[in-house]
């Protein structure tokens, strides 16, 4: 006895913290329903409603009065309880045998769409059959009887239980795979992503190792140069003049380079540091151009905004891209600098009087310079325009946005090939099946096979019906040809050779047969499909001879 309490203890304990498990992930589900999921299963409750119960146009009996209250409840709590009890949700419609073919088609569908694990599905259906058969065969009017009666159960049953079951089970199963695929795709992206960086960042290195040794000591040299040449007494003031600009340019890019080369080692996601090269320092950068004997003017306008500091750089830049083209292609020419504060966009603008340059009149002068140029605009989301004016000038313009543009649009057009598939949309997921489930490249072939397979024995059953007992009616014809009194056998060749499948519940309502008298019944031909009444055919034998013949008309 103590042995069986504490065997009894022991699995209440294991029981217990799975049960309130399962509560708190149903609190969790029930907190994060949105309402169109709400919306959806109050639809689908009327709709089963609707079809099953009240009007009820799919079942040919539906309750009335507190009896459909009553059914409209347990139905309702049913249609809710597939959600997180979709097995016991379908065993227990089975086991109170109320509603009709659509709250049965619901449950089954969503049984097989829930229920992850093949031998739960399995144990479900084979619960379920029983059960089934109980409700079905214990209705007061089935309307057929003999063999033909399990025949006709069992056809409902595959058609409205196990054929939207294995529907359901194909459909989950290929969401998990879609599903499957689809963060297979994504972890791929990820890694691609991290692949791509860490072979950026070695190719930054190295190019950053190569700057600092070639260009960086050719730099310093012309520095040191310059700074001896300055100090020779043979030089004129303006030549002193010049050779100071010159050795200031070389500072200049001696302290560019160390930060360029700083940037290239960093791994670049946190944005490049512009060492003082924003829109602020473009009056400095035009004083190098001026002292270097070029005319460069600037005009400013429009109300000054905040600019995120890659957008203030990449103006910089544009600037600096003008004046290196206007100095290489356009010496001596006049250059007009614009920055522009638009209600919406920064413009920046460089033009340059003619030049001499045909590369630079046809456009052709635009190289790597200009190429690095839209780059960098294009990753902080603005528009740049470079073309040749019709006075024979060049005219660089770029039109940058005031807000700094995300990571992921910036890496779009990189990652483009490796986009994943696209997000589920809105909730259609919500009927989500249980993770944990194997997923095969022939997921939910299985279900759909045996799907088929039910359907087929389904409808060569209906055929054999057919076949079997297609003939079995008497028409009104022949019912006022055969005569009393005539005898047996020439009034069974008369009546059709089979007898209808239902013969046995065509005896209710009838009258009492004749005393000593063997009778047959038949279905009248004239019998309407969907009628609630039945017109049945009575034919008494005794002696050898037709004794009696009579019909009556049978209320479902």
């Amino acid at each position: 006895m103590n042995q069986l309490v504490s065997r009894i203890s022991a699995a209440l304990g294991r029981v217990w913290p799975a049960v309130l498990a399962f509560l708190r992930e149903t609190v969790e589900q029930v907190r994060a329903t949105t309402g169109l999921r709400v919306l959806r299963e109050l639809l689908a409750i009327v709709i089963v409603l609707g079809l099953d119960v009240f009007p009820g146009w799919m079942s040919e009996h539906p309750p009335r009065g507190w009896a459909a209250i009553g059914s409209c409840a347990v139905l309702a709590v049913l249609v809710l309880a597939r959600l997180r009890l979709p097995a016991l949700a379908l065993l227990a419609l089975m086991l109170v045998a109320i509603g009709g073919a659509a709250v049965l088609i619901l449950l089954s569908f969503g049984a097989g769409y829930r229920i992850a694990s093949w031998r739960r599905s399995l144990i479900t259906v084979v619960l379920a059959l029983p059960l089934f058969l109980w409700g079905a065969l214990r209705q007061p009017d089935i309307g057929v009887g003999g063999p033909l009666i399990w025949y006709m159960v069992l056809a409902i049953f595959g058609l409205a239980v196990v054929l939207p079951f294995l529907i359901g089970r194909y459909v989950a199963q290929r969401a998990a795979l879609v599903a499957a695929l689809r963060e297979r795709e994504q972890r791929l992206r990820r890694e691609h992503v991290m692949i791509s960086r860490q072979v950026r960042l070695r190719e930054r290195n190295r190019i950053a190792q190569d700057m600092h040794d070639s260009l960086g000591h050719r730099l310093s040299l012309i520095s040191v140069h310059a700074g001896a040449l300055e100090l020779d007494p043979g030089l004129g003031p303006q030549q002193r003049e010049s050779v100071r600009v010159l050795r200031s340019a070389a500072l200049g890019a001696m302290e560019e380079l160390r930060s360029v080369i700083g940037v290239l080692r960093t791994s670049g996601d946190e944005g490049e540091d512009p060492g003082g090269r924003t829109v602020d320092s473009v009056e400095e950068l035009i004083g190098g151009s001026r002292r270097a004997g070029t005319a460069v003017s600037l005009t400013t306008g429009g109300q000054q905004h905040e600019l995120p500091v890659p957008v203030s750089h990449a103006a910089y830049r544009v600037i600096q891209e003008g004046l290196t083209n206007a100095h290489k292609h356009a010496p001596g020419a006049a250059v007009a600098v614009a920055v522009r504060y638009e209600p919406d966009a920064l413009v920046v603008e460089v033009r340059n009087g003619p030049s001499t340059d045909q590369k630079q009149q046809d456009g052709r002068g635009a190289g790597v310079g200009l190429i690095g140029l839209r780059e960098r605009i294009r990753l902080v989301g603005g528009l740049t325009h470079v073309g040749q004016l019709p006075d024979g000038g060049f005219r660089i313009a770029a039109v940058l946005p005031y807000e700094e543009p995300s990571g992921a649009d910036r890496d779009s057009d990189a990652d483009e090939d490796l986009r994943p598939l696209g997000e589920p949309h809105g909730d259609v997921s919500a009927d989500e099946p249980r993770p944990g489930n194997r997923v095969r490249s022939w997921a939910g072939t299985g279900s759909i096979v045996t799907a088929g397979v039910v359907l087929l024995v389904v409808l060569v059953g209906f055929a054999w019906v057919i076949a079997e007992y297609g003939g079995a009616a008497v028409s009104r014809e022949t019912y006022d040809n055969v005569q009393v009194g005539q005898p047996e056998v020439q009034v069974r060749t008369q009546l059709p050779a089979r007898h209808s499948p239902d013969e046995p519940t065509l005896h209710r309502g009838a009258e009492p047969e004749p005393s000593g008298a063997t009778c047959a019944y038949y279905q009248g031909a004239e019998q309407e499909p969907g009628a609630k009444t039945n017109r049945v055919l009575r034919f008494c034998f005794a002696d050898g001879k037709l004794v009696e013949k009579n019909t009556y008309i049978q209320e479902w």
